[in-house]
C-alpha cells in the first residue's frame, strides 16, 4: 500500500453498488478494513455481494433494497439504520445511468425522467439524508460524487445525460460551499470511458451496440474509478480534492478519442 490506511474501522455508504465502479468501491473500501452499507435496487444481487465481501474480508457489510428516485424510501431507509451504521466517514454517490443515443428533442420523456431522477434527484436525496448524520457526529467525512466527462461539454445525442452530470459537478460546487466551515469534505469524480454496463443500458440491452462503444480503445475499468475514489476517501484531514478527472489512455476528453484500428 503507497499510503496510509486512515479508513479501516470506518464506515461508507455507496449507491448503485449491484454492479459497476459502485461494487468496486465497496471491495476496494473492505479491502481497507471498511465496513460497507451497499445499496440498490436487485436485492439478490446485494445479498450476493455481501456474501462474497464479508468471506473475503473481515468487515460487515449491510445492504439496503431502494431505489434513489423515491425521496421517501431513501430518508426511512437512512433514518432505520443500526446506530452503529450512522456514524457513516464516506458517502459514495454513484448511482446513475444514461439512457438512449437520440437527439435530445427524441428522448422519451420516461427517459428524460428516469435520467434525471436518478443522477440528479437521487443523490440529493441520498447526500440530504446521510449529510445531517455526518454533522450530528462531527466527523471527518468525505462525500465523492461520480460525475463525469459529459458533465463538462455536451456531445450529439447525450444533451440529457450531459446536462445531469453538469448538475452533479455544480451540486458537489455548491455542497463544498455550504460545509466550508465543517469537517466534511466534497469530491467531484469524473470517469472518462469506463466499461461496464452503463452502455448494455443505455442501448436498452443491445449489448452489439454497446461493445461498439469501447472498439478500438482501452477504457478504465471500474476497479480503476475505485482506486481513485478510495484514495480520496483516504487523504490526511488537512487535503481536499475537490475534482478529479480520470481518462483512459488515448481519451483527451469526453468526445475526443483516437481509436487503434
Amino acid at each position: 500500500m503507497f499510503f496510509e490506511n486512515r479508513l479501516k474501522g470506518k464506515t461508507a455508504l455507496i449507491t448503485g453498488a449491484t454492479s459497476g465502479i459502485g461494487k468496486s468501491c465497496a471491495v476496494k473500501f473492505a479491502q481497507l478494513g471498511m465496513n460497507v452499507i451497499i445499496t440498490g435496487r436487485r436485492e439478490s444481487i446485494l445479498q450476493e455481494i455481501k456474501n462474497e465481501v464479508e468471506k473475503n474480508y473481515k468487515v460487515e457489510v449491510l445492504t439496503i433494497t431502494l431505489d434513489v428516485r423515491n425521496a421517501a424510501e431513501v430518508k426511512e431507509s437512512i433514518d432505520k439504520l443500526p446506530e452503529k451504521w450512522k456514524n457513516i466517514s464516506v458517502l459514495v454517490n454513484n448511482a446513475g445511468l444514461a439512457l438512449g443515443l437520440e437527439k435530445m428533442y427524441c428522448n422519451s420523456i420516461k427517459d428524460i425522467d428516469t435520467v434525471i431522477d436518478t443522477n440528479v434527484k437521487g443523490l440529493l436525496y441520498v447526500t440530504n439524508a446521510v449529510v445531517p448524520l455526518m454533522l450530528k457526529r462531527d466527523i471527518s467525512a468525505t462525500i465523492i460524487n461520480i460525475g463525469s466527462v459529459a458533465g463538462d461539454a455536451a456531445y450529439a445525442g447525450g444533451g440529457v445525460y450531459c446536462a445531469s452530470k453538469a448538475a452533479v459537478k455544480l451540486l458537489s460546487d455548491g455542497l463544498r460551499i455550504d460545509l466550508v466551515d465543517t469537517k466534511i469534505k466534497v469530491t467531484d469524480i469524473k470517469p472518462g470511458l469506463v466499461e461496464t454496463n452503463f452502455s448494455v443500458v443505455r442501448f436498452k440491452g443491445d449489448k452489439e451496440r454497446a461493445d461498439g462503444v469501447y472498439k478500438g480503445i482501452k477504457p478504465l475499468t471500474p476497479d480503476d474509478v475505485a482506486d481513485n475514489v478510495v484514495y480520496v476517501a483516504n487523504l490526511p484531514e488537512n487535503v481536499h480534492v475537490a475534482e478529479m478527472t480520470v481518462l483512459c489512455q488515448n481519451q483527451a476528453d469526453g468526445r475526443t478519442l483516437y481509436r487503434l484500428s
